[in-house]
C-alpha cells in the first residue's frame, strides 16, 4: 500500500472539515458528522431496496455531489466503499483508484472549493499529481470538475437562477456563482460533456448553495430549488439533500417547489431540523434546516422526523400533501383536525392586505404634530412603535379603511429558535380613524368592544398556535392566518375557553403549551 493511499485512509484527528469556516450563511460547509447521518439514510434505504445490500460493498454504484465545496459527502462515501469492497477488491491501492476513477464525482461551485475537495479526496489539489492517492487520472481536475461560466442574462436577471445583472455581472477573475449544474437547460449533455460518456448516476447527494444576494430588493433570491428539480432530471435511484427548511411554508417564488414536493410520493424520508444550529453550529438560517431522501422507486407517504435539540419526534408516516404548506409537527395535525372540522370562517377575512393603504415600512411622508384633517399613522421604525399624522385627502389606497377600529398586528417578529415562542408580536388597538404603514397588518371590526374581544383572542395561545403551524419564518402575512377560525366579538376570550369549544384533550393542551409561551398585554411593546 503506498504512502499516499495509507495517509488518505487513516483516522483524522482532529478532522480539518470539521474545523473549517463557512463561506456565508448562503454556502454553508457540511459538518462531517451530518453527511454520515444523511449517508446512513441513503445505506438504509439501499438495504430495504435491495433485500439487505450493502451499497458500499457494490463497485457499480456511481454518486455525484454536483455542489461540491470541502469534498465531505465524497471524502466519507470513499472511506465507506474503501472498506465495503475489501473482499471485491482486496488490493488496497487498486481499490481507492477504482473507488475515485469510476465511482464519485463532484462539480466545485467555486475555483477554491474544487482545490478544497481535490485535496480532501484525493489528498492533492491535483487529481494527476504525485500525491494523488488515485492513479489513472490524465488530468488535474480528476472528476472534481470546476469551470468558471457566466450567466444568461434576459434583461436584468439570469433565465437559469433569477440572479440579478448589477450584482453578478462580474469582470473577469471574480466569482460570477453561476453554478455549473442549474446554468443548463439540456443537464444530461451537460454531465456527459463534462465526465465523458453517458453518465448514469445511481445517488446524487449535496448540500446546494442557498440563495444569491438580492439586487436592491429587501429580500434575498434562493437557488436551492433549481439543484433539487435539475437532480431529479438526470433520474437517479436516490437523491439526499440537505436544504432550508422555509420551502415548507414560505419562501420567495418556492410557491412551485412546494407542491412539487409536497405532491411527490416519491420523498421517502424528510428529516427536519427547526434551529438550524442543530446542524450548523454558528450559523442562523431562518427558519432551520432539513435534509431528504428521494427515492424513485418510492410510491407511498413519507417518514418524517423532527429533530431540535435533544428532543426526536418520529419517524411518522405522512402524507406529505394534506396540506397547501407542510405541518412540520405532525402533533400539530390532530388539533388542525379538530378546527377545521367545525367548517367556521377564516379570521383572514378580516386581515388587511400586506401595505393596505399603500405605504412601505419606510415611509416617512407623514408629521410629528397633528393638523387639522389629519388621521393618526401608526408604524415600526428600527423596532420600535411610533404615531404620526397625516392628512386624510393623502390617503389615497382603502380610504374606505381608515374609519374602522382596527386591532394592529406587526407584521414581523423574530424572537430566536428557542420554545416555547410567543410567535407573534404584541397587538396594538388603534381607534377609528386610524391608518398605518407596512409595518401592521390589522384587523378591522366595528368598536372598541369588539376590538377588545378580539385582542383577548389574538394573545391566546391557542390563536397564535394556529398561526405558529403555517408561520416558518419572522414574517406573518396574510395567509398566515388562514386556519384562524372566527369567533364572535362579544367576549374575552381565553385559551380554556377555546379548548373546551374544540375538545382539545389534554395532552394536546400541553403540546400547544410547550410551543406557545404566554403573552403579557400589559408588559408594553414586543416587537
Amino acid at each position: 500500500m503506498s504512502d499516499q493511499a495509507s495517509f488518505a485512509l487513516r483516522s483524522r484527528n482532529p478532522d480539518v472539515l470539521t474545523c473549517i469556516a463557512n463561506l456565508s450563511n448562503d454556502e454553508v460547509f457540511t459538518p462531517p458528522e451530518f453527511a454520515n447521518r444523511m449517508l446512513d439514510t441513503l445505506a438504509e434505504a439501499w438495504a430495504a431496496n435491495h433485500g439487505g445490500a450493502n451499497i458500499w460493498a457494490d463497485k457499480s454504484v456511481k454518486f455525484l455531489d454536483p455542489c461540491t465545496k470541502s469534498g465531505v459527502f465524497l471524502r466519507e462515501i470513499t472511506s465507506r466503499l474503501t472498506q465495503g469492497l475489501e473482499q471485491e477488491i482486496p488490493n488496497l491501492e487498486k481499490r481507492v483508484n477504482h473507488i475515485l476513477t469510476k465511482q464519485v464525482f463532484g462539480i466545485g461551485i467555486t475555483q477554491i472549493t474544487s482545490l478544497l475537495a481535490r485535496r480532501s479526496v484525493y489528498c492533492s489539489k491535483h487529481a494527476s499529481g504525485k500525491h494523488s492517492i488515485a492513479k489513472s487520472f490524465a488530468s488535474d481536475d480528476g472528476n472534481i470538475w470546476f469551470q468558471r461560466l457566466k450567466h444568461t442574462w434576459e434583461g436584468d436577471r439570469c433565465k437559469f437562477c433569477g440572479a440579478g445583472r448589477s450584482v453578478f455581472d462580474r469582470a473577469k477573475g471574480l466569482e460570477t456563482h453561476a453554478y455549473a449544474f442549474i446554468h443548463t437547460d439540456k443537464i444530461k449533455t451537460r454531465l456527459a460533456e463534462i465526465f465523458g460518456g453517458n453518465m448514469q448516476f445511481d445517488v446524487i447527494i449535496g448540500n446546494p448553495p442557498y440563495q444569491l444576494a438580492s439586487d436592491g430588493g429587501t429580500r434575498d433570491v434562493p437557488i436551492y430549488q433549481h439543484f433539487v428539480e435539475q437532480a431529479k432530471k438526470l433520474e437517479p435511484r436516490f437523491l439526499v439533500m440537505v436544504i432550508p427548511s422555509r420551502w415548507m411554508a414560505s419562501g420567495l417564488g418556492l410557491s412551485d417547489f412546494r407542491q412539487t414536493v409536497l405532491s411527490d410520493r416519491r420523498m421517502r424520508e424528510l428529516i427536519d431540523y427547526p434551529a438550524a444550529n442543530d446542524v450548523f453550529p454558528g450559523v442562523e438560517v431562518k427558519a432551520g434546516v432539513c435534509y431528504f431522501l428521494w427515492d424513485a422507486s418510492h410510491d407511498g407517504n413519507c417518514k418524517v422526523t423532527t429533530i431540535r435539540g435533544g428532543e426526536v419526534v418520529g419517524p411518522i408516516s405522512r402524507n406529505l400533501g394534506e396540506y397547501d404548506v407542510f405541518v412540520r409537527d405532525a402533533r400539530a395535525v390532530s388539533i388542525l383536525h379538530k378546527v377545521s372540522d367545525r367548517g367556521e370562517a377564516s379570521i383572514n377575512t378580516i386581515l388587511a392586505r400586506d401595505k393596505e393603504f399603500g405605504w412601505t415600512s419606510n415611509f416617512d411622508g407623514f408629521h410629528e404634530k397633528e393638523r387639522s384633517g389629519d388621521v393618526p399613522l401608526y408604524y415600526i421604525r428600527k423596532m420600535k412603535r411610533g404615531v404620526g399624522y397625516i392628512g386624510r385627502r393623502e390617503v389615497t389606497k382603502s380610504a374606505e379603511m381608515i374609519d374602522t377600529w382596527k386591532v394592529l398586528v406587526p407584521q414581523a417578529f423574530n424572537g430566536g429558535d428557542a420554545v416555547p415562542h410567543q410567535i407573534l408580536g404584541k397587538p396594538l388597538i388603534a381607534p377609528s380613524p386610524s391608518v398605518c404603514t407596512q409595518s401592521f397588518l390589522f384587523f378591522n371590526v366595528r368598536s372598541l368592544r369588539a376590538a377588545k374581544s378580539l385582542q383577548s383572542y389574538y394573545a391566546t395561545r391557542f390563536f397564535r398556535f394556529l398561526v405558529s403551524v403555517r408561520k416558518i419564518t419572522q414574517h406573518a402575512t396574510h395567509s398566515t392566518y388562514v386556519w384562524v377560525p372566527m369567533q364572535t366579538w362579544d367576549r374575552t376570550w381565553t385559551d380554556e375557553a377555546l379548548y373546551e369549544k374544540y375538545g382539545i384533550t389534554k395532552k394536546e393542551q400541553a403540546f400547544i403549551e410547550s410551543q406557545v409561551r404566554e403573552m403579557n398585554l400589559d408588559d408594553g411593546d414586543d416587537e
